[in-house]
């Protein structure tokens, strides 16, 4: 789903020692009070590869599970940050999806921006790390969590349904057609013709669809999707569509929508923060202060405090 240059904002420290880095967290979390300054500046100055150098030289020292450690001294938010950093990439992005079916209530919110935002080849090994991790498959999960047509494109999403390697740029004005004649054309909306399309299409064959759409109709089909569907199913068929065009921007969009009007949503925020640290924060830092006209950094200095706030701030960088 890109064709620029990915840019991270976390990157391999120079002069890496892992077994210094093991002995100082070690002393930063012995006896009495935590010297959480300590944490911060070696959890977030280092790549997620040291980390798990730094993981394993804790152990190797002092026979102790350095996440296990961290969760016992640190607590909140900031504990949050610290963990998501330490855990595996792939893994971390398991247990929120975990985390987000577990308990009263489902987070389709958080369902839909991990699971509709990847490629096959990203999807395939989310699946495969989630299977490994719990009992229950994730396909059985978002079956019994989740239902109708959102459950229809994301058990499609889970499934690699999307057809990413064919392009008939003649068969997009059908395609278009056929999107426009079961919404805006049609008295109600033909939700079927939406999801199975929007599941299935690549992205290349998606984006001569929208120009299609959009020569069709006068209005582009996010435009005609905020007028035709509602709730969960309308975010994530806008999930589909803006990932397709561009995905540091909708990430930069939803990391607006996280800090906008009264109070953070802190679990959103902290994790695309954490996950796109080492992928394309650099991008999605450039896309919300076009979208915005202010800085990520500045937007998260005004919604969070303390040792959170140092942390995010770390990660996101001020270059």
């Amino acid at each position: 789903m890109s064709e620029f240059e990915l840019l991270p904002t976390v990157f391999d420290a120079p002069n890496f020692d892992p077994i210094a880095d093991a002995q100082a967290l070690r002393k930063a979390m012995k006896g009495w009070g935590t010297d959480e300054a300590t944490i911060l500046d070696i959890i977030t100055k280092r790549s997620n590869r040291q980390r798990q150098e730094i993981y394993q030289a804790f152990k190797k020292e002092f026979g102790r599970d350095l996440i296990s450690d961290l969760k016992k001294e640190l607590g909140g938010d900031f504990e949050d940050v610290i963990v998501g950093l330490m855990m595996q990439p792939i893994e971390y992005e398991a247990t929120e999806l975990r985390k987000a079916m577990k308990g009263a209530g489902t987070d389709e919110k958080a369902l839909i921006e991990i699971l509709l935002t990847k490629t096959n080849g990203e999807m395939q090994r989310l699946v495969d790390c989630y299977n490994s991790l719990y009992e229950t498959t994730l396909d059985d999960r978002i079956r019994s969590e989740t239902s109708g047509d959102l459950q229809r494109l994301l058990i499609l999403a889970v499934s690699c349904a999307r057809d990413e390697h064919s392009f008939n740029p003649e068969k997009a004005h059908e395609q278009a057609m056929s999107l426009y004649n079961a919404g805006e054309k049609k008295l109600g909306t033909d939700e079927e013709t939406f999801v199975i399309l929007l599941g299935h299409a690549g992205r290349q064959q998606l984006l001569a669809v929208f120009e299609e759409y959009k020569a069709i109709s006068g209005i582009t089909l996010e435009q005609a999707v905020k007028s035709e569907f509602s709730g969960d199913l309308h975010k994530a068929i806008l999930t589909i569509i803006q990932c397709m065009q561009s995905r540091p921007r909708y990430y930069a969009k939803r990391l607006h929508k996280a800090m906008e009007g009264l109070g953070t949503d802190d679990d959103t925020l902290i994790r695309i923060l954490v996950s796109r640290s080492e992928i394309d924060l650099g991008n999605i830092k450039k896309e919300y202060e076009t979208l915005y006209g202010c800085t990520l950094l500045s937007a998260i200095k005004g919604e969070t405090s303390g040792d959170y706030k140092k942390a995010l701030c770390a990660i996101v960088g001020s270059a």
